[in-house]
């Protein structure tokens, strides 16, 4: 062999060598998980980062033949640190996808950085209405609710349903309470239903007594809340020893009673909800998808562990219809929007909005489950005001 030869074939394999690390390089999706691991929110963070990787792993450890890395940071369900932390998760871990967040005021920071940076971005919880109204971009989807849905289909309820005419909202002061007591409030009143008053108190304040006061004084037919994590649990058990339980009966979207039950015992049995999951839908998918997680965490899962779940799927369906590359945007995008996802929770589909269509559900605090009671609203999609999409 010639030495012009020799070095030929030792160009052509260092550029086939090149070739072959591309492909490897190229063959893995990082993934950046901005989530809640400490504070109110640790435990709802947890259970959508067992759902998200529960996925995977059933999927061999790959979506669409493609590895999955994993890069986290802890958001601490504060809005001012969410352009810092998710910038660090772009620029230096340089992650394709961003899944997250719980609180809704971070997950908007969260979503202006992945608009500004084209990044792809999955809202495994947040339940903004704006994120899928004025905030929605192509790169934006959401594998959970708007807070609109199931706090709509609760005003129907309590209308139509429980008959009530009066009612008093209860909330944080921040965007995920003010959309979801407007939702049940339009629900409501659609039907001739009358709130006599909106009250507030400062995130994560769980100081509950001037509240429940002014509720007994006030005499609503029924009150309805928006409460999740620790304050959910606080707000039941106060509400129970203030003796309104009795007296008034008490509403709220399923986040009031989802991941909480163990903590709220007496206090949260019979109480009513409205949410996009229930336990015992008793469905071959979700059977199969509750004896996985049970099996693998040693509890059962949640809605949040169902919406992290989902999120891996929605970007499973994305990935496949860009024949497994990350990097081809349109085409992951055009994926996911027209993706029918076979949730645990039921099938659902894509608004053009990137948001859910799907079944609402009303479910009954029976022991620690939220059990099925029927469908509250089929096939529900949010309104999306404000999205030119």
């Amino acid at each position: 062999m010639n030495a012009t030869l020799s070095r030929t074939l030792t160009v052509l394999a260092a550029a086939g060598l090149a070739a072959t690390l591309g492909t490897a390089a190229q063959a893995q999706v990082k993934v950046g998980l901005m989530l809640p691991f400490t504070g109110t929110y640790a435990a709802l963070g947890t259970a959508i980062e067992n759902g998200f990787r529960l996925y995977v792993d059933e999927q061999g450890g790959k979506l669409a033949g493609q590895e999955i890395q994993f890069f986290k940071v802890d958001d601490e369900s504060d809005p001012a640190k969410a352009p810092e932390n998710a910038n660090r998760l772009i620029k230096r871990d340089a992650v394709d996808v961003l899944v997250g967040t719980v609180h809704s005021g971070v997950a908007m920071g969260m979503a202006k950085v992945a608009r500004d940076s084209k990044t792809l971005m999955i809202v495994p919880n947040a339940g903004a209405d704006a994120l899928t109204g004025p905030l929605c971009a192509p790169n934006v989807f959401r594998s959970s609710f708007s807070n609109w849905q199931p706090a709509y289909a609760m005003g129907l309820v309590a209308a139509e349903r429980q008959k009530h005419e009066t009612a008093v909202t209860v909330t944080w002061k921040y965007a995920a309470g003010d959309e979801s007591v407007n939702g049940f409030k339009e629900g409501f009143e659609s039907k001739g239903g009358k709130v006599l008053k909106e009250l507030t108190l400062p995130f994560p304040n769980v100081e509950f007594q001037a509240i429940l006061t002014e509720i007994a004084s006030l005499k609503p037919d029924a009150v309805y809340v928006f409460f999740a994590g620790g304050g959910a649990v606080k707000f039941v058990n106060d509400y129970a020893a203030a003796g309104l339980k009795e007296r008034i009966p008490l509403y709220g979207a399923g986040f009031l009673t989802d991941g909480t039950l163990p903590a709220q015992g007496k206090n949260a049995q019979g109480l009513l909800t409205t949410l996009h999951y229930a336990d015992g839908l008793n469905t071959d998918n979700d059977n199969a998808f509750r004896k996985a997680y049970a099996a693998k965490h040693t509890i059962q899962p949640d809605v949040y562990a169902v919406q992290g779940y989902d999120a891996a799927q929605l970007l499973e369906a994305g990935l496949k219809a860009a024949d497994g590359d990350v990097k081809n945007q349109d085409a992951v995008v055009k994926g996911m929007a027209s993706a029918q996802i076979t949730s645990p929770r039921g099938e659902f589909t894509m608004s053009k909005a990137h948001n859910p269509v799907q079944d609402i559900y009303l479910r009954e605090v029976k022991g620690e489950e939220n059990v099925l009671v029927g469908v509250a609203v089929e096939n529900l999609a949010d309104p999306a005001r404000g999205c030119r999409m």
